[in-house]
């Protein structure tokens, strides 16, 4: 965590120094792996307009934002606040991500390189054999409502090819019809 500050127009005293220190000190709080973030502020006093611009840059992380009234500290404070909102938003979605399971983030001690599958060996426990006789899709449904199993196999009596009739986890039912 490094903080570098700048002042134009004016000489900054040491109170400011340390409540902006203090302010921006906040934010890392938020991010993981700050050591390697970098804040940079710059301080601008132009006749009644205190100005300040701060940006915060690290690994995966560049967010800056501007801001001005007509004190150091409020605009202090102001700069503050919107970093922070950016800094949450940026950990919400990398929150969001995470638990989607679709992050492109990778963990840094993993590497890059696609690592070769390995091999699983598949073992099968139960062989059911049964006739499927034929029957239309409603009948099915019908049949389905009455098993202990989620799905029921049958030969559609319309297309004379073999179905899979199945309960979605929403209670709706679906079909599996291989020659669509």
């Amino acid at each position: 965590m490094n903080i570098s500050m700048s002042f134009r127009n004016f000489e900054a005293s040491s109170h400011l120094k340390r409540y902006a220190e203090g302010r921006f000190a906040k934010l890392f709080r938020y991010l993981p792996g700050n050591d390697g973030l970098d804040l940079t502020a710059s301080f601008e006093v132009e006749k009644f307009r205190h100005k300040a611009d701060v940006v915060l840059s690290g690994e995966g992380v560049h967010l800056s934002a501007r801001e001005e009234s007509e004190d150091m500290y409020s605009t202090v404070d102001l700069v503050q606040d919107k970093l922070l909102a950016q800094v949450r938003r940026v950990r919400e979605r990398e929150l969001a991500r995470r638990r989607s399971g679709r992050g492109d983030m990778v963990p840094p001690e993993t590497s890059l390189e696609p690592e070769e599958p390995e091999e699983q060996e598949f073992v099968i426990v139960e062989t059911e054999i049964y006739e499927s006789k034929p029957m239309m899709v409603e009948e099915a449904a019908m049949q389905l409502a009455g098993l202990d199993e989620g799905f029921l196999v049958f030969l559609n009596a319309e297309t004379e090819r073999i179905n899979v009739i199945y309960q979605r986890k929403n209670g709706d039912l679906g079909l599996v019809d291989p020659g669509m």
